[in-house]
């Protein structure tokens, strides 16, 4: 897999998280265990006992240690030994990798790589579910397939004309026009205006309408969108450029997405929208989430047939189309970061 380590990777819903009770994860290959301690902390370990190797993610949270219930070793939120039932000696080996958290936006961040790089400022600006403002839905979804295939398809909206004309309703637009793409310096910004339409099938305007959708998909996997309706001839009034928020017509709504590479042919995709307060309320919400439950079955019913196809088929070049802009300088920050910090490590070795 070719993935930035020095990154914040989504890990879970923060409510998913029962006190006390420790749950496993693997990302980027490594297993971990992330747990809630007696103070309300969430921790971060490798999920593997120096002792027999046992998973911790089966041990037992006391106070602010996490024990292995195998043979008893005490685990600190550091991940070293701190206690070894029938020893007095603790060897300075005993100890485990401790993962970097922030708990923020509703999900639970780890920091995959060099721990004294961890930068909470570089945690994605993602809308959490206890944000005022918006009435937000979410979930998650299992993949059979590679995180890069994930993002590349959320870095290229042309396919909504044909993967969800039945959910999204998305009309011949987004594969017939191309947005604006702009590089960030850790991701990629994507706008679009969607000029004199009725809307989606799904929900028509009653009159004209400009559309208006914007994201940044940011490092390592981060989809943060927000899209309003405003009155026709908006676009070409402001010369194409970026319109206010509260100056939307009706519609206004953003989605939080992150995609977490779990093992070299798996992931998972974590979810949530909903509708501005002044736009929406809970009925609104669960409409949304309705329709967004079958348009993501969609891209997953697309992707896994898509990585079952690479797997059984000889290694090729993809061929790119004029689509492909987001996706391509996405994957080549990927790749310039990741050859970075490859060099870094064989630096500190040498």
């Amino acid at each position: 897999m070719t993935y930035v380590r020095n990154a914040w990777y989504v890990a879970g819903w923060e409510q998913d998280l029962a006190p006390e009770k420790p749950f496993a994860l693997t990302i980027l290959g490594d297993r971990i265990v992330i747990w809630r301690s007696a103070s309300g902390a969430v921790h971060a370990l490798e999920d593997k006992c120096v002792h027999r190797f046992a998973p911790l993610s089966l041990g037992r949270c006391e106070g602010e240690h996490l024990r292995c219930m195998y043979h008893g070793l005490l685990f600190d939120a550091g991940g070293k030994v701190a206690d070894i039932p029938g020893q007095d000696l603790i060897p300075a080996r005993a100890r485990v990798r401790a993962y970097p958290v922030v708990v923020r936006h509703s999900w639970i961040w780890v920091w995959m790589g060099d721990a004294q790089a961890a930068d909470p400022a570089l945690i994605p600006p993602a809308v959490g579910l206890d944000d005022p403002d918006y009435i937000l839905g979410c979930g998650f979804l299992d993949y059979q397939a590679e995180a890069r295939l994930i993002n590349d398809n959320l870095l290229d909206f042309s396919h909504l004309t044909y993967v969800h004309a039945a959910s999204f309703g998305a009309g011949p637009e987004f594969a017939a026009s191309q947005p604006k793409v702009t590089p960030l310096a850790r991701g990629v910004r994507v706008e679009r205006w969607l000029e004199n339409t009725h809307g989606s099938s799904n929900r028509k305007s009653d009159v004209p309408i400009d559309a208006w959708s914007s994201y940044d998909f940011l490092l390592p996997g981060v989809l943060l969108m927000w899209s309003a309706n405003y009155p026709a001839g908006t676009a070409r009034r402001l010369n194409h450029a970026a319109p206010r928020m509260e100056e939307a017509l009706a519609g206004l709504n953003f989605t939080s997405q992150a995609v977490t590479p779990l093992t070299d042919r798996t992931s998972r995709y974590f979810f949530s929208w909903g509708p501005h307060r002044k736009f929406g309320d809970e009925a609104m919400r669960d409409h949304m989430m309705g329709i967004a439950g079958m348009a993501f079955a969609e891209d997953k019913t697309m992707i896994e047939a898509q990585q079952r196809v690479i797997d059984t088929t000889p290694p090729q070049d993809v061929m790119p189309t004029a689509h492909d802009r987001g996706v391509t300088l996405f994957n080549r920050l990927v790749e310039k970061l990741a050859n970075a910090e490859t060099m870094e490590r064989r630096e500190a070795v040498a």
